[in-house]
């Protein structure tokens, strides 16, 4: 039944549940893959090998809110709604997204191998669309020219002054060109890549599924952060003088911790360590997917800094504030360029998922009679 208020079902050693259930060097604290919804529920608040990792990015999200909602009461901070707050919202739609998905994704596995796959599909999925939320930030609070208005575009003198003062070595022409026209198309790209490579390693190439599922967000990482790297090698487009450029010196520092923990994160979930030194010692906390949850988490906290000081510099600076009417060359935020790309890509993504869903219950679908039975002997055993 969906719903069962009985007493919970037993945890179970790896020689008691399907391989597919099996992570390696966790022996014990499996929940069997038919449990009612409401077991799954319950087994947050008991001991089992993914009771860490759901807690992991379930509180996350409200340090995450915690520390994004101070941007809007900021003095100079335009309305929450305002276009200029369009990117941050995708932002946090994205990150949002992927904490909650990946809690309840390891808080739910176990009602049937089935929805187990499932759960891990949309896990990657919300991964993949966090990385376009990520770019559509880069593109419009990072990018080299977002937003950069032009000399006589805007009315108030000092800002002309201060557009006329960007160093002109800023803005590179050669560049322009893959930021203005192919950056978010190869972010979108890039990321539905990630979706399916990684959705297939839960049907193939499963020996390496755990090298393959992190080194293909290299990708993205490398395409979503090319704002970051001509931001570091090129000067600031802000004056030494300005406050502008003192709020924004930060970014460097926050972006090289962003990087660090995701190295650490890497590390953590293809060595398996510190489960693989011994074997059933944490399985039930401590083991390598918590940590590389931890890490995963403190990465993105760094990049929202980031991305903060960099609105803080920008809403410091008036030459960089597009009105409606600027007939600057790059245009502001509009609904179509943030939320309907997301829609987009999660119009795709979904779909990815759905097709993925179907070959899984194909595949796992006719093992569910059995799996029923084996668990109502087992758990009759049990009392």
């Amino acid at each position: 039944m969906l719903l069962n208020c009985g007493q919970p079902s037993p945890l179970l050693r790896h020689t008691d549940v399907p391989p597919r259930v099996i992570e390696n060097f966790i022996l014990t604290g499996y929940r069997f893959p038919n449990y009612s919804l409401w077991d799954c529920l319950l087994s947050a608040f008991r001991p089992t090998n993914e009771t860490g990792n759901f807690w992991t990015h379930f509180l996350p999200v409200f340090i995450f809110f915690y520390y994004f909602v101070e941007v809007f009461g900021w003095e100079g901070a335009p309305d929450s709604g305002e276009p200029f707050f369009y990117p941050l919202w995708n932002y946090f739609i994205g990150v949002f997204c992927l904490l909650m998905a990946s809690s309840m994704a390891h808080l739910l596995n176990s009602m049937s191998l089935v929805v187990r796959e499932v759960c891990f599909f949309v896990d990657y999925g919300t991964i993949s669309a966090y990385t376009v939320g990520s770019s559509l930030a880069y593109y419009y609070y990072i990018h080299p020219q977002a937003g950069i208005a032009e000399a006589g575009s805007s009315s108030r003198v000092e800002s002309n002054r201060e557009a006329a003062a960007l160093p002109s070595s800023y803005a590179i022409p050669e560049y322009s060109v893959f930021f203005e026209t192919y950056y978010i198309p190869c972010a979108c790209v890039v990321a539905i890549i990630c979706v399916l490579s990684c959705c297939n390693t839960r049907q193939r190439w499963r020996q390496h599924r755990y090298i393959i599922r992190t080194l293909v967000f290299l990708l993205p990482f490398l395409i979503s952060s090319t704002p970051i790297f001509y931001r570091l090698l090129t000067r600031s487009p802000y004056s030494t003088s300005s406050s502008s450029f003192t709020a924004s010196t930060p970014m460097a520092c926050f972006f090289y911790r962003h990087c660090l923990w995701l190295l650490v994160s890497a590390v953590f979930n293809i060595s398996k360590f510190p489960e693989r030194l011994a074997p059933g010692r944490f399985d039930i906390w401590g083991h390598s997917h918590q940590w590389f949850h931890c890490c995963t988490f403190l990465s993105i906290l760094d990049e929202l800094h980031m991305i903060k000081a960099e609105i803080k510099a920008i809403l410091l600076s008036p030459a960089l504030l597009l009105p409606p009417t600027s007939l600057s060359h790059l245009p502001g935020p509009t609904v179509a360029s943030t939320y309907g790309v997301m829609l987009l890509l999660q119009t795709t993504i979904v779909s990815i998922i759905v097709l993925f869903s179907w070959r899984a219950n194909c595949i796992y679908g006719s093992q569910r009679e059995q799996l029923e039975k084996e668990h109502s002997t087992k758990h009759l055993k049990c009392h």
